[in-house]
């Protein structure tokens, strides 16, 4: 049986690495071994001078061997991948994601930096994000079919397949849109707002995006934008 080893970066108790692990028990044994808290942002970063704690997690989908991990996204595959999922597995998922990781976001993203480091300990790694209106109904119809097509695709070393679903009702969803490059863009432009003055000269800001809605044809989040689902490959530093 094909075993399947889920992460993601918003937490074990998220909606989203629920729903991603119900789907993925009709195409094999699932694992999920995910942080037990927020861990957005954190790239592909890992624990390297701290012990990481693995421990037992009642997880709400039936029949799922769940583990939360105290480490980062990156530290669950590791773990995951060399000391959780007996032999190895066949693939590793990470999501499903409560916000786009597209254009050039895709280097902050926690839930793509866990599938490259599955790519980099050789197996298939399929990343999966959608919009944050919480209207899941894209993704909820098209998930399955999306699993059936990729999860069994050859391991491209040091490439991952990143899915994104529209931020849209599935009524307005167009479809699937194929080898979408990432955008050099943004989704969101970033600039720091000035909260107050500290003591001694310092300052505290506090972060804050403007929403773009442009971008190049031919990528992720140009399909977003038009209401199609993307699907691409992101390639790693290797």
């Amino acid at each position: 049986m094909r075993k399947i080893l889920i992460t993601n970066d918003d937490g074990i108790d998220s909606d989203g690495i629920a729903r991603l692990a119900e789907t993925a028990k009709e195409f094999g044994e699932v694992y999920v071994v995910a942080p037990y808290g927020q861990r957005s942002a954190a790239s592909h970063s890992i624990v390297l001078r701290d012990p990481i704690d693995i421990l037992p997690h009642n997880f709400p989908v039936e029949g799922v061997h769940a583990y939360s991990c105290s480490g980062m996204p990156g530290d669950c595959v590791r773990v995951g991948a060399l000391n959780i999922v007996p032999g190895k597995p066949d693939v590793i998922l990470s999501g499903i994601n409560f916000g786009y990781n597209v254009a050039s976001d895709t280097q902050y993203s926690a839930t793509v930096g866990a599938a490259l480091e599955g790519a980099f300990q050789g197996i298939l790694s399929i990343a999966f994000s959608e919009g944050i209106n919480n209207d899941h109904s894209v993704a909820d119809k098209y998930l399955r079919d999306v699993l059936s097509e990729l999860i069994d695709k050859p391991f491209v070393p040091g490439k991952i397949i990143n899915v994104n679903f529209p931020q849209v009702p599935v009524s307005e969803c167009k479809g699937i849109l194929y080898d979408r490059k990432v955008s050099t863009g943004v989704v969101y432009k970033d600039h720091y707002n000035k909260l107050e003055d500290l003591p001694g000269g310092g300052a505290r800001y506090m972060v804050e995006g403007v929403h773009i809605t442009e971008a190049e044809e031919g990528t992720d989040y140009r399909a977003l934008l038009d209401k199609y689902i993307s699907i691409g490959y992101v390639t790693n530093i290797s």
